[in-house]
């Protein structure tokens, strides 16, 4: 615009105007605009730019973070794969073990079949002997029964008569009984009534091994009982008590 005005005043006639000089002035100026607006939006397209790479970025550190929390459970979900793996091979072979137990328990159980056929057969003669000695006890204990009525047949002969028989009856009647057992129907003849606890005390045995000796002169006739009370309280029967007494006054 100056240098146009500055033609003008050169060639001496300001008012004179020529429009081919205002042309380049024109396009400068339209190059100067459009060149701001270009500026503009590379400024704000740049600003977008920057915005989307914030945001890009923060996608890609939250991704990360995801993506290392997926690592850390890939880890845990390994370790306790090897752990289940590991346990897997223990119990593998526990069971190969096992499988190992089982066939010597099988061999075992064969062997042991075998074995069961013999005990079976002595099992069988055991019976039979039992069978025997309860035959010879039953028939201990009718004679035991027997000596009774014969003792109480003797007691109403005259005294002379009595120390006749007593020797053999005692030897009849006391032959079965060991020598504990002989023992403790002394104590009662003695000392009278007691109960089996007491008895343990006096000759030392067990509970198990007393109580048993006990039932057994109870039952073969040698001992009454009294059971209203708990223990039981044992005494020796009148007529044993007889020749145990006559017994000792001969000694």
């Amino acid at each position: 615009m100056n240098h146009a005005l500055s033609l003008m005043i050169d060639q001496g006639d300001w008012r004179v105007f020529d429009p081919l000089s205002v042309i380049p002035m024109l396009l400068l100026l339209m190059t100067a605009a459009i060149t701001v607006l270009y500026y503009r939006r590379i400024r704000k397209a740049q600003q977008g730019y920057e915005s989307a790479k914030d945001v890009v970025g923060d996608v890609i550190i939250s991704f990360n973070k995801q993506l290392r929390k997926q690592e850390e459970s890939i880890d845990v979900l390994t370790h306790k794969t090897d752990a289940l793996s590991s346990r897997s091979e223990g119990i593998v072979k526990k069971i190969e073990a096992g499988d190992r137990q089982l066939a010597n328990l099988e061999a075992n159980i064969e062997d042991v079949s075998g074995i069961e056929e013999k005990f079976s057969a002595r099992l069988m003669e055991v019976d039979k002997r039992i069978g025997r000695l309860v035959t010879v006890q039953e028939e201990t204990t009718k004679k035991i029964e027997g000596l009774g009525k014969v003792e109480r047949k003797v007691s109403a002969m005259p005294e002379a008569k009595i120390e006749a028989v007593i020797p053999i009856r005692r030897e009849r009647a006391l032959a079965p009984l060991t020598e504990t057992e002989l023992h403790v129907l002394e104590i009662l003849a003695e000392e009278g009534e007691k109960t089996a606890p007491e008895i343990r005390d006096r000759i030392k045995l067990t509970r198990e091994h007393t109580a048993r000796l006990m039932k057994k002169l109870y039952e073969e006739g040698y001992l009454e009982r009294e059971s209203g009370k708990i223990p039981y309280a044992y005494r020796v029967k009148e007529e044993m008590r007889k020749i145990l007494g006559k017994t000792e006054t001969k000694a």
